[in-house]
């Protein structure tokens, strides 16, 4: 009974997480003194400086320089913005900085071999899908209570508990998530003036299986053009696009429905709707719809559409995700976006993207105050995440503008930092973008599984084991590189020889004690 007291305060704290967050919204409006300003000087958003953890500027502080290590591709013009960074941050915390992003591609293997190599790193962006839980039992991650407590005050005022509360493992925060929408949903992006050129119809487009006419037309008429651009975590099977709800931990299988009312693990490979996907995938990739290195390339869905000859690509959606990709695809005015799931909410959501401390940060006190900034001075935010004012956008109140240089610096990565409800916004954008937020994260549909997260520990052997089988088979069966009915049962007897059935026993208790049963 203990049990599903806590659970039900979990969800009532989740569901509030939208009022919360819509509050700190319009709050920041009101106190936003350069809101409808035409005077487009960057030093109005400049605040005064003193951080927000009562510290008084940096001129108490040794130097130090800050490593931050993160996913996006890497920028033409990423030298200029980090001099900017650093003597705005000289200022505040005494601290410089050194931006490390991490292509796509090599994102995973990298940064696991930084964090097995005990790299001296400060903050790494981590998320549910890749690999939290299993980096923080490996200890790679600093416990936050008591520098969240000491130096994140402006965090704790701004972020919705649910972000704090559902990421926690063991009742401890190793990461504090970017304060953004609270709900996922899955979909495409498409070329709308291709869509045009050829008379597509897409408004009749609602499944992936309604998709096939388009790309049949796109591949007959332009031939040298890829109808749907597949990688490995981006294509039809992902977590997003499938609605399943891996419980807090996307390496080791384990799963529901995320828009169900079943609470019964299972492995994905046992749910019909995974594998319906997987053979629609499979059909497209052998009709040429999709990239035949997808199982391989480590590019970019955003550097593919960037390239010109790619019409569409999977997304993970949100009001106006669209609109923030055409900067970074220098596509400005030529996207649009289709939603084709139901958006849900999980445990996921609250820890799908998220900053941590690493253990072989120098100073992490001084990373903390970072963090905090990123989520309290808009100023710091919108220069890490747009470059700088009049070089890479020019801005009009709380809208801006691309210009000539925008694409030497477009990391495409504003949902990786701090608090989103920061953000400037672009002028291709729907000026009431956070307005819209509001209302996707209110319609979305809830897991039985809201508030779980899996604790690895009890099987730690098994996690490492299935998380090998997992790379081996993925990224082939996902992006339709190979024939499902060929695999799948291959596929679950290296599963089940690595551990399969404990880790989803262990899955299901866990889980079932969450829920009181």
């Amino acid at each position: 009974m203990n049990q599903m007291k806590k659970s039900v305060a979990l969800i009532f704290v989740l569901m509030l997480a939208v009022s919360v967050v819509l509050a700190g919204c319009g709050s920041n409006n009101k106190n936003d003194n350069t809101s409808g300003n035409t005077n487009t000087n960057k030093d109005n958003d400049k605040p005064p400086v003193t951080t927000d953890d009562g510290d008084k500027g940096g001129s108490d502080l040794a130097p130090y320089k800050l490593t931050v290590v993160f996913p996006a591709a890497p920028q033409a013009d990423e030298a200029a913005v980090e001099a900017e960074l650093n003597k705005y941050l000289t200022e505040k915390i005494n601290a410089t900085i050194d931006l490390q992003p991490i292509d796509w591609g090599p994102w995973n293997d990298q940064r696991n071999l930084m964090i097995g190599s005990k790299e001296k790193v400060d903050i790494y962006f981590t998320a549910s899908w890749t690999l939290f839980p299993v980096h923080v039992s490996q200890g790679a991650f600093l416990d936050l209570g008591d520098l969240l407590q000491k130096h994140g005050q402006g965090i704790i005022e701004t972020l919705p508990p649910a972000f704090l509360e559902g990421s926690k493992i063991n009742g401890k925060n190793y990461g504090i998530a970017t304060n953004k929408e609270l709900a996922a949903q899955g979909g495409i992006i498409y070329r709308t003036d291709i869509a045009e050129q050829l008379n597509l119809d897409m408004s009749n487009v609602k499944t992936i299986a309604d998709l096939e006419p388009i790309f049949a037309k796109v591949k007959a008429e332009k031939p040298d053009m890829t109808p749907i651009f597949f990688r490995e975590g981006e294509n039809f099977a992902t977590h997003y696009f499938s609605n399943l709800d891996y419980l807090g931990v996307t390496d080791v299988d384990g799963v529901i429905l995320k828009d169900g009312n079943e609470t019964t693990v299972k492995s994905k490979l046992e749910v019909d709707r995974y594998l319906d996907i997987l053979n629609v995938t499979r059909d497209y990739f052998k009709k040429g719809y999709i990239n035949q290195d997808a199982a391989t390339t480590q590019t970019s869905g955003t550097d593919a559409l960037k390239s010109g000859n790619v019409f569409a690509i999977p997304a993970p959606l949100k009001p106006g995700k669209d609109k923030e990709t055409e900067p970074a695809a220098n596509l400005v005015g030529k996207l649009k976006q289709i939603e084709m799931n139901q958006a849900t909410v999980t445990t996921g959501e609250t820890t799908g993207a998220m900053l941590a401390i690493s253990t072989t940060s120098g100073d992490p006190e001084r990373a903390m105050m970072f963090i905090n900034l990123l989520h309290t001075d808009k100023y710091l935010v919108n220069l890490l995440n747009f470059g700088i004012e009049g070089v890479h956008y020019t801005r009009n109140g709380e809208i801006i503008t691309a210009t000539d240089k925008t694409g030497n610096y477009a990391l495409n990565a504003a949902w990786e930092f701090g608090n989103q409800f920061n953000n400037y916004i672009w002028d291709t954008e729907a000026p009431d973008k956070w307005e819209q937020f509001k209302n996707f994260n209110s319609k979305a549909v809830n897991s039985p599984a809201l508030g779980f997260t899996f604790d690895t520990e009890p099987i730690k052997s098994e996690a490492a084991s299935l998380l090998n089988v997992k790379k081996k088979y993925d990224a082939a069966l996902e992006t339709g590189s190979v024939e499902p009915s060929k695999i799948i049962s291959d596929y679950m007897a290296e599963m089940k020889a690595a551990g399969l059935d404990n880790a989803l026993k262990e899955k299901q208790a866990q889980l079932n004690k969450f829920l009181g049963k």
